[in-house]
């Protein structure tokens, strides 16, 4: 039991830690004169490293020990917390935020291979499920936790303190983690993909520092190139990792997963989900605290109906008929896109009317998960045995990835039309995350609707029952 909240401790710091400081965008401005393309490479920052990076720590933690990394992804993390909590400047506060993402990236990708290798049978199967809560709550509490330390005040910087509760948290789980954790046995040595990670950075980083940086610096000529650049560092990625694989080296990843039918299509579908909900949490959270001035412990209340509406939908799918969970993909994000463009609608007429809200956001919740849950099951059973993890890692960065492009896209949207003085921002944004979350209802179809491998008919009497 100490081993498994270990484990999850680690977890949830990492899942937790985006959405506390997007609650935090607010405070940042007033403490550190932070403008609106710094506040969204606060939030993007941690989460391109973390990206670029997840597949490399998981790799790492084969050849050098899952204990290893694990402990060294939650010191990277816990110093990088540490500097960012005490960071002067908001430029200071921005790498901080990319350290973090390494400690992440490190730390993360032990916590399932450590559950499966140190539990067996009935007890394995609990600790999976208690780490699957974590995943489903763990970044919509992070909203509400948020919330409430920062509208505490501890510290004539509001948002510091979001930061700084990592650094005792983190040395605790790294002491507990050094006297708990068994080391586990080391593949042999490979090289690790450093290439690709880094052309998968630089794809990210090519869509989103023109999104952040263009909307404030009146869209200059560099913002294009920059944007083109996007799609040819992943054709070069497409390349590289193929004539890896060609040599007969470990690829980042299996990139044969793709063909797989219905795989692409969905992890497109995730990729849109996530940056809808990333860029209107970034754009509601500027609304509730800008626009009607709420403070921090109140918008977290307002986060904790979304965070409920998803932990309800997350813990309880399974339970449905098997016809309906194959629906919950294409009807998830239905559901997510009018609640959210209903949110936009009561925004633009003034004032917060709390019984509305409140059940729009609950809807909001309920769709954001039935649309992802369900879809990340059904992936992982379209797949062959052998082409599981790369599954799994192809979703984590779809994730991931659509955070990011999301809090630039969506996010940018808000700021551009609340610059101008327009009541109608989050009018806006809600419209433009309903934008993303129609291509996803598709996709999603497209997923739902392939066929489950022949060679794997224990799986598919599974999805049927």
């Amino acid at each position: 039991m100490a081993l498994l909240l270990i484990l999850l401790a680690g977890q949830a710091l990492a899942s937790m830690d985006g959405s506390m400081m997007a609650v935090a965008a607010p405070s940042l401005r007033a403490d550190l004169h932070a403008s609106g393309a710094d506040i969204q490479l606060t939030l993007a920052l941690y989460v391109i490293v973390f990206a670029a990076l997840v597949v490399i720590g998981a790799r790492l933690g084969d050849l050098a020990g899952r204990r290893r990394m694990f402990m060294w992804g939650i010191a990277a993390f816990t110093a990088a917390s540490l500097v960012g909590g005490l960071a002067p400047s908001a430029a200071v506060l921005i790498v901080a935020r990319g350290l973090q993402g390494v400690g992440a990236a490190l730390m993360t990708p032990q916590v399932l291979a450590l559950i499966q290798i140190n539990f067996t049978g009935e007890a394995r199967a609990r600790a999976i499920g208690a780490y699957s809560v974590i995943l489903a709550v763990g970044v919509a509490t992070g909203q509400v936790v948020g919330g409430l330390i920062i509208g505490a005040h501890l510290l004539p910087g509001a948002w510091r303190p979001a930061l700084l509760l990592n650094v005792p948290v983190g040395i605790a789980v790294f002491l507990a983690a050094g006297a708990g954790l068994r080391e586990t046995p080391r593949a042999p040595r490979q090289r690790v993909d450093v290439a690709g990670a880094a052309l998968v950075a630089l794809a990210l980083l090519a869509a989103v520092v023109p999104l952040s940086l263009g909307r404030q610096a009146g869209w200059p000529a560099w913002v294009w190139p920059s944007l083109a650049a996007c799609p040819v560092a992943g054709w070069a990625f497409v390349r590289a990792e193929r004539r890896i694989r060609a040599r007969g080296r470990q690829p980042l990843f299996e990139l044969s997963v793709l063909a797989v039918p219905g795989v692409a299509a969905g992890v497109l579908a995730v990729a849109l989900l996530m940056g809808a909900y990333a860029g209107f949490l970034l754009s509601l959270t500027l609304h509730l605290q800008g626009a009607l001035r709420f403070g921090p412990a109140h918008a977290g209340v307002v986060f904790a109906v979304y965070a409920a509406g998803f932990a309800v939908a997350s813990l309880s799918w399974t339970r449905l008929r098997a016809g309906l969970r194959s629906q919950l993909p294409i009807f998830g994000p239905l559901l997510m896109g009018a609640a959210l463009t209903g949110i936009g609608a009561v925004a633009a007429r003034g004032g917060w009317p709390a019984l509305a809200a409140s059940g729009l956001l609950f809807g909001g919740g309920v769709g954001h998960a039935c649309g992802y849950s369900p879809l990340a099951s059904r992936l992982t059973v379209l797949a062959p045995p052998g082409l599981v993890t790369e599954v799994s890692g192809l979703l984590m960065i779809s994730a991931l990835a659509g955070n990011v492009v999301g809090v630039a896209a969506i996010g940018g949207i808000y700021l551009s039309a609340a610059d101008a003085g327009s009541g109608h921002a989050l009018e806006l944004a809600t419209l433009a995350a309903l934008g993303a979350l129609l291509p996803a209802c598709a996709c999603a179809a497209r997923a739902t609707r392939s066929r489950l491998p022949a060679a794997e008919p224990l799986l598919a009497q599974t999805e049927a029952e």
